[in-house]
């Protein structure tokens, strides 16, 4: 597959008016609204076009397997800082950037967004277009790469991306400490206007664990003034993984799986279901069938938002619904890059 090929089946959907739906690996087939439309298959457009380490910068094309790409960083000592989920060994990184999502480490790293440097993509017209570079200041007017971060394939065939590496830490230790969902969201609160090298967290049902990295001389004195019981590697290494790839038991069950974004500083939100905590409690996944007006209202109360990550049947929206200048925003973004509205349609929000 070349890129010539990708912009004439575009083209050719277009004039059609038939809808395209962009895939790759399909591992996260179930986020956002039902995927609909002709399939575009994207892993034939694959492969690693240049990584030079010294410059922490790695260059991909959108059919690239996350598991080769990451093998390829780990060998000169580097990663991914944002720890993206797979929820598949078929993962791509076309759909790692389409998806938007980031891992244990982002509360402490960042979001994917922020390590995306350029992009390369075909629009809804079969035009290929650049954006970005492969510097951090190569940027100029509007920074449109970023806003592919989460847009589910809505705004173009994410083609390639460049993006931001760092080297991985020399070290790492995890603390296990017992304590009530609101105690731990003081301490997690508490700890995090220390300088302490807090790379990730998680609570649930009455078990704080906590992940530190960076310079063993560091860890140290950061694990003694937390306290806790110090968990050995062999067991750390795969909680931290089960927690990122939804394999822990709490993500198991035929209850729909919402994700809250909210501040940090939020007490205990009274919804009906069960609960796990992230990003120093700034994440919220709520195991739940309650009603999903009630969990919504909950997440806007607390000034976030709610997300039906995942469920057998999505009997509401995905995603929360827009406020109308934020809707009309998109539509002004979706009708420049998408004017027949071929690419993904409906999969981000129903309209779009």
């Amino acid at each position: 597959m070349n890129l010539e090929s990708i912009q004439q089946a575009i083209r050719d959907a277009a004039a059609r008016r038939t809808p395209l739906r962009l895939r790759g690996g399909g591992s996260k087939d179930f986020y956002g609204n039902e995927p609909r439309g002709e399939v575009l298959d994207t892993r034939g457009y694959a492969g690693i076009v240049a990584y030079e380490p010294t410059e922490l910068v790695v260059t991909a094309r959108c059919g690239t397997r996350l598991t080769e790409l990451e093998a390829a960083l780990a060998e000169a000592g580097q990663c991914l800082p944002f720890e993206p989920p797979h929820f598949g060994e078929e993962a791509t990184l076309g759909g790692c950037v389409a998806a938007g999502l980031s891992g244990p480490r982002r509360a402490s790293a960042g979001a994917l967004r922020d390590y995306l440097l350029g992009a390369r993509i075909v629009d809804g017209r079969g035009r290929a277009l650049s954006f970005g570079g492969q510097v951090m200041k190569n940027v100029a007017g509007y920074d449109v790469s970023r806003v592919l971060a989460g847009s589910l394939g809505t705004l173009g065939f994410i083609a390639e991306v460049s993006l931001k590496v760092l080297p991985r830490a020399t070290a790492e230790q995890t603390l296990r400490l017992e304590m009530p969902q609101a105690e731990a969201i003081d301490a997690l609160n508490r700890w995090a206007g220390k300088p302490l090298p807090l790379s990730a967290s998680a609570w649930h049902a009455g078990v704080l664990w906590l992940r530190l990295e960076g310079r063993v001389a560091a860890l140290e004195p950061a694990a003694a003034q937390i306290g806790g019981e110090r968990v050995d590697a062999a067991k750390a290494a795969p909680f931290w993984k089960s927690i990122r790839e939804h394999a822990y038991d709490f993500f198991g069950g035929a209850a729909p799986l919402w994700r809250l974004a909210v501040p940090g500083t939020t007490p205990p939100l009274d919804v009906p279901g069960s609960q796990l905590l992230e990003w120093g409690a700034g994440l919220r996944w709520l195991k739940s069938d309650g009603e999903p007006g009630i969990i919504r209202d909950a997440a806007r109360r607390a000034g976030g938002h709610a997300t039906l990550f995942r469920a057998a049947r999505k009997a509401t929206e995905a995603f929360t619904p827009l406020a109308p200048v934020a809707q009309r925003l998109h539509r002004e973004l979706k009708s420049a890059f998408d004017p027949a509205g071929i690419l993904n349609p409906g999969r981000l929000y129903p309209d779009l």
